[in-house]
């Protein structure tokens, strides 16, 4: 029991992963704050079990949890107890309910965290600026600490086989971006598209049959739309965009061949820059202008683009635009680049900026 004589306590279930004994508690969110220490500023990182934490992604956790408050889902944060007199009482002495009671922790031992500290932080600037949040709850799994070479080797193996989803795939799966209902409208509604897009992935192999990314399509409609990250999209918006893809596919008859299979989609992807989702973001900034600038016949003008030579292998166009070294680049400059082409053959004009990069495209061609 701890010197003070006083302990936190949670209802408990007790586990054994590996020989070791650990129990899953589930822990009111106004007392993550108070009791979960990441003290990342006073320990070196030789000295921790845990990484250093980005405060950049604290604000979006704690205004998903702000702005979703009757439909957030926290998952369970890891911590570790440096402390010996942790006591478990089971409810029953036998059977199933012997693994189930309370836990009690000295509230002189210090808790750290494994995994999850961004979450602690979020929470706790959360709980700021709506405590009623605090009496939900967020399960925890407690390891009695071994010492801080285990609590390192957790972190290391929490960390070593997570694997991010997709971007195609969490854009599938998105249900609370606009952008993302938006990406999955185009998908499913664009005639040029239905059958050619990637639900899962964000990169499309060369045996692959589909053409382009639903991740692809999210960036291109936003930049299309100038939306930004989570921005609302309004049905008229949302119109505008399936009108402009279908436009735009009409243009480009190598993407309806792909579609009947005709050709295949690796061999288009072989020999044209419009296979390829650089091609889409570009398009999509340019069709932007387009349309800003001239709103009633944007879609006669568009039609210029089937002018251009699309071929990979005209590099004296491509290269150091779409493509560096021959290979297919999705940099910011690059999208940037093939976006100034496409806006030239729709006679729309260059802003300084857009210029200024033209500029340094031509001075490293000639040297």
């Amino acid at each position: 029991m701890a010197e003070s004589g006083y302990s936190h306590t949670f209802p408990a279930i007790r586990g054994v992963q590996a020989g070791q004994v650990f129990y899953v508690a589930m822990c009111p969110l106004k007392i993550v704050p108070k009791i979960f220490i990441f003290n990342e500023h006073e320990v070196p990182p030789e000295l921790r079990a845990q990484r250093s934490l980005n405060k950049a992604r604290i604000p979006e956790i704690a205004s998903y949890l702000l702005e979703n408050p009757d439909n957030y889902i926290l998952s369970a944060l890891t911590s570790s107890i440096d402390a010996t007199d942790v006591d478990f009482q089971p409810y029953e002495k036998t059977g199933h309910q012997g693994n189930m009671g309370v836990l009690s922790i000295p509230m002189d031992a210090r808790i750290l965290i494994n995994d999850g500290q961004h979450r602690r932080a979020a929470i706790e600037q959360a709980l700021k600026e709506n405590p009623v949040i605090g009496h939900d709850n967020v399960p925890v799994l407690f390891f009695i600490d071994a010492g801080l070479i285990r609590s390192q080797q957790m972190f290391a193996d929490l960390n070593k086989y997570a694997v991010r989803p997709g971007q195609s795939l969490g854009t599938l799966y998105d249900h609370r971006d606009p952008t993302s209902e938006l990406a999955r409208h185009i998908a499913m509604h664009c005639t040029a598209f239905q059958g050619l897009v990637e639900m899962e992935k964000s990169n499309i192999s060369n045996r692959s049959v589909k053409l382009f990314t639903l991740s692809g399509i999210k960036h291109a409609s936003r930049a299309l739309l100038k939306k930004t990250n989570s921005a609302k999209v309004s049905e008229e918006e949302r119109e505008l965009a399936l009108e402009f893809w279908e436009t735009v596919a009409a243009q480009l008859p190598d993407w309806k061949r792909a579609k009947e299979r005709t050709v295949a989609a690796s061999e288009l992807r072989e020999n044209y820059i419009h296979a390829y989702g650089i091609a889409l973001h570009a398009l999509a900034i340019a069709g932007a202008e387009l349309i800003k600038a001239h709103p009633e016949d944007w879609k006669s003008r568009i039609q210029k683009i089937s002018q251009i030579d699309w071929s990979r292998s005209n590099s004296q166009l491509w290269e150091g635009r779409a493509m560096n070294h021959g290979r297919i680049s999705k940099a910011r400059v690059n999208v940037l680049l093939t976006s100034n082409l496409i806006k030239q053959h729709l006679e729309l004009p260059l802003k300084p900026e857009e210029w200024e990069l033209e500029s340094e495209r031509k001075n490293e061609r000639s040297n």
